[in-house]
């Protein structure tokens, strides 16, 4: 009897642990994920080391594991596509097993054109304020839509494919996206679009803020930034 007794109660613990994990992966794969940022494309916004969670319900609710095995998200309800201003998760087009962070720039129909510089949308140049210059790079408030960013340009790193660039035309169901290191970014300016079926969710906020190099030995631990919203809305 005690041995059937100890039967039942580790099949009922695995059963537990089973429905456990299932729903923990459900919730990673279409509600919410956590993303670790691998670059300095989106300074000041977030640094190398800041580790995110990103809502994947942002542009509607998915079949859970459907993205795991095919291309394409099926989705039981969706929203509008991501807003310009918005920092999204995306698949990499150039090459789809990598995850790229990087903010909404033009959104479907959109003109989108830079020259020296300066951003262009259908026509009309983005409201930039400067805030400060810190050696080499001067830093600007830049109004994208409902979305404020903080944004970093080095006036004096001049190639002609960041900074003049366009006019070109947002496709449908595509996405135009640059990253707020604006001259540390590798991003639509040179290899295009992003499809709608590549974004996999909007970043929410900063969780931990921690980097270990292991070349190097570098070591950084920024607990101030743990809790940091990603997006500001304008007033």
């Amino acid at each position: 009897m005690k041995k059937e007794k100890k039967k039942q109660t580790l099949s009922q613990k695995a059963l537990s642990l089973f429905w456990t994990l299932l729903l923990v992966l459900a919730i990673r794969s279409s509600v919410i994920e956590a993303f670790k940022i691998p670059s300095g494309s989106m300074i000041p916004t977030l640094f190398v080391g800041d580790h995110i969670f990103v809502n994947k319900m942002a542009y509607g609710i998915k079949v859970p594991f459907v993205d795991w095995i095919q291309d394409k998200p099926i989705y039981l309800y969706k929203n509008e596509g991501p807003k310009r201003g918005e920092v999204i998760v995306f698949k990499f087009p150039g090459d789809r097993s990598l995850y790229y962070i990087k903010r909404v720039i033009g959104v479907p129909g959109d003109v989108v054109e830079l020259k020296n510089k300066d951003l262009y949308i259908n026509g009309v140049a983005i409201e930039r304020t400067f805030v400060k210059k810190e050696g080499k790079y001067h830093f600007y408030h830049e109004k994208l839509g409902e979305q404020e960013a903080l944004i970093q340009i080095e006036p004096g790193n001049l190639f002609d494919q960041k900074d003049n660039f366009g006019p070109v035309t947002v496709p449908e169901n595509q996405y135009f996206v640059m990253g707020d290191n604006r001259d540390g970014s590798y991003d639509s300016r040179f290899w295009g679009f992003v499809p709608m079926d590549d974004v996999r969710g909007k970043a929410l906020f900063i969780w931990m803020s921690i980097w270990l190099g292991f070349e190097d030995s570098n070591y950084q631990f920024h607990p101030s930034r743990i809790g940091t919203i990603v997006h500001k809305e304008v007033n």
